[in-house]
């Protein structure tokens, strides 16, 4: 399967293009307070948690941004210097390297048909590069790429504890082109903005845009749950409560209309399966990818 990457550059204005810039102009100032990156995944690799979804509200306009083609373009619209990667009929990455932040930059990263795309900065990155056996020239995206090899290969230790080894302030996204596996995860306090949403076509969306998820998903979006990662064949659950079951909470809005769920640990309720986690060299977690 080919996978495809396009960059959408910004042209020297000119008098030709006044009308489009005007009109691109709401989009602009929507960016300058908006996220810089983006996923779309098909349901057959990223399926909707049951209660992220929410009924249309009676009177409202469907959401306008559906599908992989026009979030994507939205989001280029939106993004000096857009880049996105096609990841053929699993969906979509996007990110913009416009405006950084230096204390939680905006990384992408490529290797083996691995893609990843990281935002914040991890504070104990110097332990993670020994313990990977990674260079010190290896960055965050790097460190999370290597962390998820070294678990869908060898699983010496589950996804929740990979996760939680991670100290700092951070989202990412991931996907393996391979094993058409997805891995996301927020940190504990939710410091990064992060949300998701499921689309009128039954995408699962992932962004640090709330104003595109509203546009492309209308009600059926909400943060993404501080603490939580998702993958592929395990769903939602909780890095810092492995054990627990991660329960979807109606969400109003400040209209009062539903708008997704918040999705919280449920003390009360353990996994059918709960036990405590097995980790070494003789455990095997790949299963779990």
């Amino acid at each position: 399967m080919a996978f495809s990457f396009a960059v959408y550059y910004r042209q020297g204005r000119s008098r030709t293009q006044d009308s489009a810039r005007k009109e691109r102009r709401g989009a602009r100032e929507h960016a300058s307070d908006g996220g810089k990156m983006l996923a779309v995944f098909d349901p057959t690799v990223a399926k909707c948690p049951e209660g992220l979804r929410s009924p249309p509200v009676a009177g409202a306009a469907a959401a306008a941004g559906g599908g992989v083609n026009a979030l994507m373009k939205g989001f280029s619209a939106a993004h000096d210097g857009a880049v996105t990667v096609s990841l053929g009929p699993a969906g979509a990455l996007a990110y913009s390297g416009a405006n950084q932040n230096p204390l939680v930059p905006r990384l992408f990263g490529a290797v083996n048909d691995i893609f990843c795309l990281f935002q914040g900065h991890i504070e104990n990155i110097a332990n993670l590069k020994q313990h990977y056996g990674l260079s010190k020239t290896a960055n965050e995206v790097t460190i999370i790429i290597e962390a998820y090899r070294t678990l869908r290969d060898r699983g010496p230790v589950p996804a929740s504890q990979v996760v939680r080894d991670l100290s700092g302030k951070f989202s990412f996204i991931l996907y393996d082109t391979l094993s058409k596996s997805t891995f996301v995860a927020a940190d504990a306090d939710g410091s990064i903005p992060f949300f998701w949403g499921v689309d009128s076509e039954d995408h699962l969306v992932f962004s640090d845009d709330s104003g595109l998820l509203k546009t492309g998903c209308g009600n059926s979006f909400a943060p993404f749950p501080k603490g939580c990662f998702y993958t592929t064949s395990g769903g939602l659950q909780s890095f810092e409560h492995p054990l627990h079951e991660v329960k979807a909470v109606p969400r109003v809005d400040s209209q009062g209309q539903m708008c997704g769920s918040t999705f919280k640990v449920d003390s009360e309720t353990k996994k059918q399966d709960a036990s405590i986690p097995r980790v070494g060299s003789a455990a095997d977690w790949s299963n779990q990818f």
